[in-house]
């Protein structure tokens, strides 16, 4: 047998096919519980890369993500959430997936083995970019390949991986090791490691997002309201942030843009604009002591 933990049989996966399907739905819930216990000896890992994430896009730079199948869908839909979630411009992202993001059901195995045009893709890679890699094995050659390339480049690399002695983490700056138990259908890292992975990928944008001033009380200050339900969102923080009437946070997110923060901050007293967005640069874009400083 294969002895990575990714590829072991489960111990409770005997008899697996005879038994009743409630009996087998059980299984499966605990096993995905049990995967997510992993976090909690990565978090240290997980809030050193955000940091290292939160420069990059402080400075303009790009977060590249790098996958391959189950994983590869993971690291895409984290990607995709943060410029509505976070307003973190598309200019400062990518996604590089093995065969491309599938547009249909189809997403052939083999791909993660061809790492062609890999070089041409992450030509720009910059030692001011970071490349988040992301393999439930730790030795997908699509994977290590953009490894290799962001070590040359100097790009800071985060490896994400559920095997202890994971290849992807030799010459990363951030080894991320989920270490899952075995999945109960052996192999399909669809399953623990997958849920590990997103876990995992949601808390390094999350606390990215933190680092740079984008969250204040578990709210999203920096959200883009382009919908009715994210409008209403971003006037409920208004007034709740301000502590004013839903008429002055309305008011409030007019004079500033549709902004949130700015408009925290006019609606607390800040005579206009200009003068809200000084205050917030002053104080790199967090709002708590721009509004300290306000009042």
């Amino acid at each position: 047998m294969d002895p990575r933990r990714t590829e072991a049989l489960h111990d409770a996966a005997s008899g697996l096919d005879a038994r009743p399907l409630a009996e087998v739905a059980r299984l499966l819930a605990e096993a995905q519980i049990t995967a997510a216990t992993a976090l909690r000896a990565a978090c240290p890992a997980i809030a050193a890369a955000a940091a290292d994430m939160a420069r990059t896009i402080r400075t303009g730079a790009c977060l590249h993500y790098a996958a391959a199948g189950s994983s590869g869908l993971m690291a895409a839909a984290d990607a995709q959430e943060l410029g509505g979630t976070f307003s973190i411009p598309a200019g400062q992202l990518r996604i590089h997936m093995a065969g491309g993001l599938p547009s249909g059901v189809e997403m052939p195995g083999a791909t993660e083995d061809d790492t062609a045009g890999l070089d041409a893709a992450l030509a720009g890679l910059t030692s001011a970019d970071t490349l988040i890699a992301v393999s439930a094995s730790g030795s997908t050659p699509y994977t290590l390949a953009a490894c290799s390339i962001a070590r040359r480049s100097g790009a800071t690399i985060i490896a994400i991986a559920n095997n202890p002695d994971a290849k992807l983490f030799e010459g990363a700056d951030h080894a991320i090791c989920l270490d899952t138990p075995p999945e109960i259908l052996s192999g399909s890292t669809r399953m623990g490691a997958g849920t590990a992975q997103k876990i995992a990928l949601n808390m390094l944008s999350t606390l990215m997002a933190v680092e740079l001033g984008h969250v204040h009380d578990g709210m999203m200050v920096n959200l883009t309201a382009d919908n009715a339900k994210l409008r209403a969102r971003a006037r409920g923080i208004v007034e709740r942030i301000a502590g004013v009437d839903e008429a002055r946070a309305a008011g409030a997110l007019e004079a500033a843009g549709a902004r949130v923060k700015p408009a925290v901050l006019i609606a607390s007293g800040a005579p206009d604009r200009e003068t809200a967005e000084t205050l917030l640069d002053r104080h790199g874009g967090r709002l708590r002591p721009a509004l300290a400083q306000l009042g």
